[in-house]
């Protein structure tokens, strides 16, 4: 029974995240560009949704956790994070890739031109959101390294991961809104509604998980300090001779 359960949870998952945004794309109304462009946009929209659903690979997803390994649920989530966030790191270049085989533009000018265009609102989202991406990848994949750096534990380090993702979540589809081209009404509400679940299931565990880890640390601090009290010798008393 829990195996099929564990089916089920996977084949959901594949579904929403996989199998919706593709349907979502094929119903889009969007002129067809060439096929270069067109996978690129098929992958890029999949990799929003990829990082949608990190958000319920996380502690805050008890359900997961209670089905699952802890390991797998984590591994499954690294593996998802470096090739989602790799290909969105890669993104502005990706948009003039193809000028590479078309007249016109040269690549590197179509570039220069649309990260320095700052009037654009949706071009400052999504170098703001770019920015954050690029920082929260780089905490994960040198997370050892700063953890030592910073004296940090795993989990100042893991609140402080989670908080920067929540800011760059709705910077990022507010970009992607903004300026996606096959980014319609439903495609639209799809994002907001995963990314409004998500948000609101990890503000819940940090909300119940913060206090109680403040507490515990307390706790360890004057039990730590009791300890290393010194000892307190008894009084002798009449007659004693030490």
């Amino acid at each position: 029974m829990k195996i099929d359960r564990k089916f089920y949870v996977i084949g959901s998952a594949l579904a929403l995240f996989i199998g919706l945004p593709l349907l979502l794309y094929g119903l889009s109304a969007a002129p067809t560009r060439s096929f270069l462009k067109e996978i690129i946009s098929i992958l890029t929209i999949l990799a929003v949704f990829l990082i949608l659903g990190q958000l319920f690979l996380t502690r805050s997803n008890e359900g997961l956790r209670m089905l699952f390994d802890g390991r797998q649920v984590q591994t499954t989530h690294k593996f998802i994070a470096y090739g989602a966030v790799g290909w969105l790191l890669l993104h502005p270049l990706l948009i003039v890739f193809p000028r590479f085989f078309e007249a016109g533009v040269k690549p590197l000018d179509a570039l220069v031109t649309m990260l320095t265009t700052f009037e654009n609102l949706g071009i400052l989202l999504g170098l703001t959101a770019w920015l954050l991406l690029l920082v929260l990848g780089f905490m994960s994949v040198f997370r050892m390294r700063i953890m030592k750096l910073f004296g940090l534990t795993y989990r100042k380090w893991r609140y402080i991961h989670g908080g920067l993702s929540i800011i760059f979540l709705p910077l990022g589809l507010w970009h992607a809104i903004e300026l996606g081209r096959h980014i319609d009404l439903g495609m639209a509400a799809a994002m907001i509604f995963f990314a409004t679940v998500g948000i609101a299931m990890l503000a819940v565990f940090y909300a119940k998980t913060v206090p109680q880890d403040r507490a515990k640390h307390r706790g360890r601090q004057l039990h730590q300090s009791a300890t290393h009290q010194e000892p307190i010798l008894p009084t002798p008393s009449k007659g004693t001779h030490l």
